[in-house]
C-alpha cells in the first residue's frame, strides 16, 4: 500500500499529517510512504529524517499524488488537484463536509475514497483516532495563552512588598474538550476561573479542574449522543446572553468556545454584552471559524469594541503546529492501523463498521457517509 502525504497549501498552515516518528510505525505495517519534498520544513524536520524513517521524498507533487493508493493530509484538497489522484484513491483528511458541497461532489465525481476525519464518531473505540478532540485541546490552551499576552495583567495572585495582586478573573463559555483545557490552563497560571456550559453534566469535570459552574435556568438542555451540546432555541440562547452578560462584566478574560456539530456556532456575547465589560479586557472567541460566538469578530484578526479586545485568531492548533502534528499524525496512524489488513499489507475499511459508516464521505462514486445524509 502507497502512502502519500503532500505539503499543506493552505496559507499559513504549517501542521503536517505525518511526522518521522508515524512514517516508522506505517512502514513497520508494510506500507510504503512518500512524502513531498519541504515537508514538516518549518516544524525543524528535514528531508532526511523523513528518509531515514524510511519515507521516499518527493519533488513533483503530481507524482505524489498520481502514484498514491492513500493520500493523507490534514486539510481539505484543492479542487484542482483532485483530479490528480487515480480513482479508488483513499483521500483522509479534514474536509468541513458540511460547508464543503462543490468539494463533496467532486470526490464522488472522481471515485474517490474520502474520510472526512471530523466524522469520526466519539465512541470509545475511536477516541484515538478523534482529531477534532485532539485539536480542539490544543486550541483550548492557546487561546488562554494569547489572552495571557494581551491582557495588561498578570494572571496569578502575588503578595509583594509593594502590595497585593489580585487574580485575573477569566470566565469560559462552552466545557468541551476546548473549555476544559482552557479551564485547566488559566489555573495552572494562576487565575480565578469559572465556567458555564448548557450540558448539566460537565459540572463534575469542570469542578474537578479547580473552576467554579455557573447555573444558569435554561429550561430543556442535553447533547448528543456524540458529547456534543443540542442546540438551544432562539428564546433560550436570548435567556443565556441576559444570564451570563453580569459574569462576562465581572471577567478579565472571557473565552468561547461554543459550537454546534455541523451548523453555525450560536450568537453568544453580544455587542451589548462587551459595551458592559471592563475597557482592556480580553474576549477569545474560539467558534470563530464557523460563524463565531461574539458579536462584531472579525476572523483572523484582532479587532476593539468599546474597549474590550477580541481576538478571532483562525487555526489556533496551527500555532503550536509541532504538538499539533504529532498528535494529528498519531490520530491518523492510529485508524489506519485500525482498519489494516496485516496479510495483504494494505487498507481494509469495512464499511459495516460504524467508524467507516461515519467518516467515509465519497465510495464508489457516490456519497456514503450515514451522518453526513443525515445533516442534510
Amino acid at each position: 500500500m502507497r502512502v502519500a502525504v503532500p505539503r499543506e497549501s493552505k496559507p499559513g498552515e504549517h501542521r503536517v499529517a505525518l511526522l518521522p516518528e508515524t512514517v516508522k510505525r506505517l512502514r513497520s505495517l508494510g506500507a510504503e510512504v512518500s512524502v513531498e519534498a519541504g515537508l514538516g520544513t518549518f516544524l525543524g524536520f528535514t528531508e532526511r529524517d523523513y528518509t531515514e524513517a524510511g519515507a521516499q521524498v518527493v519533488e513533483d507533487r503530481c507524482a505524489l499524488l498520481g502514484n498514491a493508493e492513500v493520500v493523507v493530509r490534514v486539510n481539505k484538497p484543492p479542487l484542482d488537484e483532485i483530479a490528480l489522484m487515480r480513482r479508488g484513491t483513499v483521500h483522509i483528511s479534514l474536509l468541513d463536509p458540511f460547508n464543503e458541497r462543490p468539494l463533496i461532489d467532486r470526490l464522488v465525481e472522481a471515485g474517490l475514497e474520502a474520510v472526512a476525519l471530523e466524522l469520526i464518531p466519539r465512541s470509545t473505540i475511536a477516541q484515538k483516532m478523534d482529531v477534532l478532540s485532539s485539536q480542539a485541546s490544543l486550541a483550548g490552551y492557546v487561546a488562554v495563552i494569547l489572552a495571557a499576552s494581551r491582557l495588561a495583567k498578570i494572571f496569578p495572585m502575588m503578595v509583594t512588598p509593594s502590595g497585593t495582586i489580585s487574580p485575573t478573573r477569566v470566565f469560559i463559555i462552552g466545557a468541551g474538550v476546548a473549555g476544559l483545557q482552557a479551564i485547566a490552563t488559566a489555573k495552572r497560571l494562576g487565575a480565578r476561573v469559572e465556567a458555564f456550559d448548557t450540558r448539566p453534566v460537565v459540572e463534575e469535570q469542570v469542578q474537578s479542574l479547580g473552576a467554579k459552574f455557573v447555573k444558569l435556568d435554561l429550561g430543556e438542555t442535553g447533547q448528543t449522543k456524540d458529547g456534543y451540546a443540542t442546540a438551544l432555541s432562539e428564546e433560550q440562547l436570548q435567556r443565556q446572553r441576559e444570564l451570563l452578560a453580569k459574569h462576562c462584566a465581572l471577567a478579565d478574560v472571557v473565552i468561547t468556545t461554543a459550537q454546534v456539530f455541523g451548523r453555525k456556532a450560536p450568537l453568544i456575547v453580544t455587542d451589548v454584552m462587551l459595551a458592559g465589560m471592563r475597557p482592556g479586557s480580553v474576549v477569545v472567541d474560539l467558534a470563530v471559524e464557523t460563524g463565531g460566538n461574539v458579536e462584531g469578530v472579525v476572523f483572523d484578526a484582532e479587532v476593539e469594541r468599546h474597549g474590550v479586545l477580541v481576538l478571532g485568531v483562525a487555526n489556533l492548533p496551527g500555532r503550536v503546529a509541532v504538538h499539533a502534528s504529532q498528535m494529528f499524525a498519531n490520530n491518523v496512524v492510529n485508524f489506519l492501523e485500525h482498519f489494516w489488513d496485516k496479510q495483504n499489507k494494505s487498507l481494509n475499511m469495512v464499511l459495516e463498521d460504524d467508524i467507516i459508516r461515519g467518516a467515509l464521505v465519497a465510495h464508489a462514486g457516490a456519497l456514503y457517509s450515514t451522518t453526513l445524509s443525515a445533516m442534510r
